[in-house]
């Protein structure tokens, strides 16, 4: 009987996971099928199945996060809860998109349908450029939204009409940073985290060791609030026509509580219904009121683009190549994975770049808060290679920093955006004690035998002893000169230099300039520009890197994304942020070069 009822439960389990395959198999078919017949064939033809009438509008909602780099896998923050995608464009193909617009004769205007733009700062400042160059055409922007964050005014100010429900909100009060502190809830749980740092601006430690910011932490975050609100509110006054000194007033006294004062003070134009917003649409477009409004989706107008060439139609252009290398998210050694960049992937792109006679230039798109030091290496020594055969270029995205902006350093130039963060040259370890924790607060103990005086360093159940720390120190210690040395190498600077500017203190793209750790301020275009004109090139063609994984592929790591996505945000709603962010440095490994803190605009 106990056999039969082992085979008999073993049968059941193997029906159990032959369906749960089969379903998954089916679904993967599904939606691969889906995709094709949205998206069509890989060889162009899926942009003549869509159809841009004359006289349209292109209608942008922005309202997904925005990556660097468009995904080509349908299952990418697919809910398989709701089963809706959560995808949205790159801002390689919404700038792209804007660009074509441009010049597109059925494309007579843009609706911006804003209210919060998922984004970094200098993402929207990018997206704003575009926006503020589509205007060039003499064509139309209308902006309409029930609330304007911080972030969607920003980029609606370039409109030539701002529209804000009558019963709406325009906010505008300024930038705040808030950190949070784990010390005393870490003493509660007597977990000690062991910090070796050096740099007295590398915070990211002390949410770990103190219950509020050091005043060097607290002057280098004051900085980066100072210039992107200057530089936000300066471009705000040259498109509205209101002075910077009034934005701040507004701002500090809360002036604009509603529409209307919104409207008398000249932030909006128009306190509109949607109703209303439409009819206006439909004059600028010169059709009847009652006729329907033709436009186009951004998402489905960027299916529309063609593969970026620049030159003659009788030129060579796969001989006259420009890459463009994608370096997005936390660095860590291996492969990319699960949207971290890993030092294995990037440094093969850099050397497929490197060794293809047909990429006359490498524009390294970088997009990173740092990570391993030893995989920051790992990738620099890349950079270095390649620079040695053709021109090198960065492009600095949201964030270079730390060993986002080490993997950068040894570039011919480096252009980064008015509100990219970069600098944090500096270096970190963190190793946690939790003997405090099983000791005490679960009855657990440990005992352990050993080989060798130090063979048991790396056990999170022991505290280091003070030559171990000493040991660790002096890593830590080696690890930063070579940093600074290899910036100094690469910037044509001192190491005194380099280290005046260092201790792990983050900057803005402006000051950074100023100070010698970037060459030019604008978005990827202009280092592209940089590229070509370094290549001697007048004809080129992109190509981009690291090649999409296959989608399906990928399909088994976004279930499994998914589903813990799914778990934090019905525990901890918007605040898994602060879990995701105590998670990533009490788990990583090894010396890091990683950038001290996060920052969101609202």
């Amino acid at each position: 009987m106990k056999q039969f009822f082992k085979f008999m439960f073993a049968s059941m389990l193997g029906t159990f996971i032959t369906i749960m395959l089969a379903s998954i198999l089916s679904m993967v078919i599904f939606f691969g099928m889906l995709s094709a017949i949205i998206d069509g064939s890989s060889d162009g033809s899926k942009r003549n199945m869509v159809k841009i009438e004359d006289n349209s509008i292109l209608h942008l909602t922005l309202n997904k996060p925005i990556k660097d780099r468009t995904s080509n896998n349908p299952f990418e923050n697919f809910d398989f809860g709701s089963m809706e995608s959560k995808n949205g464009l790159g801002l390689d193909k919404i700038i792209a998109s804007i660009e074509k617009a441009k010049t597109d004769a059925k494309i007579k205007g843009i609706y911006l349908d804003v209210t919060s733009i998922p984004a970094g700062m200098a993402t929207l400042e990018e997206i704003r450029a575009a926006l503020v160059d589509f205007k060039k055409s003499k064509k139309w922007i209308i902006s309409y939204s029930e609330i304007y964050t911080q972030s969607s005014y920003y980029v609606a100010s370039v409109a030539d009409k701002i529209c804000v429900n009558p019963a709406g909100i325009v906010e505008h009060r300024g930038l705040s940073s808030e950190l949070m502190f784990f010390k005393n809830a870490l003493e509660k749980l007597e977990v000690e985290m062991q910090i070796i740092r050096h740099g007295k601006f590398k915070s990211a430690v002390e949410p770990y060791m103190l219950e509020k910011m050091s005043d060097a932490n607290r002057e280098q975050y004051q900085l980066i609030l100072n210039t992107a609100w200057g530089s936000m509110i300066k471009e705000v006054s040259k498109s509205r026509g209101i002075s910077v000194e009034k934005l701040n007033e507004l701002a500090d006294n809360m002036t604009i509580q509603d529409a209307k004062i919104a409207k008398a003070e000249g932030l909006v134009d128009e306190t509109y219904f949607k109703d209303e917003v439409l009819d206006l649409l439909r004059k600028k477009l010169k059709i009847e009121a009652d006729e329907d409004i033709p436009s186009i989706a951004l998402n489905k107008y960027a299916k529309t683009l063609k593969p970026k060439k620049k030159g003659k139609k009788d030129s060579k252009l796969d001989e006259k190549q420009i890459a463009i290398i994608y370096a997005a998210g936390g660095i860590e050694s291996g492969k990319s994975k699960n949207g971290s960049m890993g030092s294995e992937t990037i440094s093969k792109a850099i050397r497929e770049a490197r060794l293809d006679e047909n990429v006359k230039a490498i524009v390294l798109r970088v997009n990173s808060p740092g990570g391993s030091a030893l995989a920051s290496d790992v990738m620099w020594r890349e950079v270095v290679l390649a620079k040695k055969a053709k021109p090198v270029i960065v492009s600095m995205g949201d964030v270079a920093a730390s060993g986002g902006y080490y993997i950068a350093c040894a570039a011919d130039k480096i252009v980064a955006d008015e509100k990219t963060i970069t600098g944090s040259i500096g270096v970190f370890g963190v190793i946690p004690n939790a003997q405090g924790l099983m000791n005490n607060k679960l009855g657990i103990t440990f005992d352990r035998v050993k080989t060798n005086e130090h063979a048991d360093l790396m056990s999170v159940f022991k505290p280091l002893t003070a030559q171990e720390r000493d040991i660790i120190q002096i890593g830590v210690e080696k690890i930063y000169d070579d940093f600074i040395t290899k910036v100094a190498e690469g910037r044509g600077m001192t190491k005194e230099q380099v280290d005046s500017i260092g201790q792990g203190r983050v900057w803005m793209g402006l000051d950074a300039l100023a100070i010698g750790l970037v060459d030019e301020i604008g978005g990827l275009d202009k280092a592209i520009e940089i590229a070509k004109k370094s290549a001697k090139l007048d004809d080129y063609q992109l190509v981009a890197y690291p090649k999409l994984k296959d989608p399906f592929e990928e399909l088994m790591e976004e279930l499994e994304i998914n589903i813990q996505s799914k778990v934090l945000g019905s525990v901890l709603g918007d605040e898994q942020k602060y879990y995701k962010k105590l998670q990533s440095v009490t788990t990583q490994s090894g010396i890091m070069a990683r950038m001290p803190f996060d920052i969101e605009l609202h």
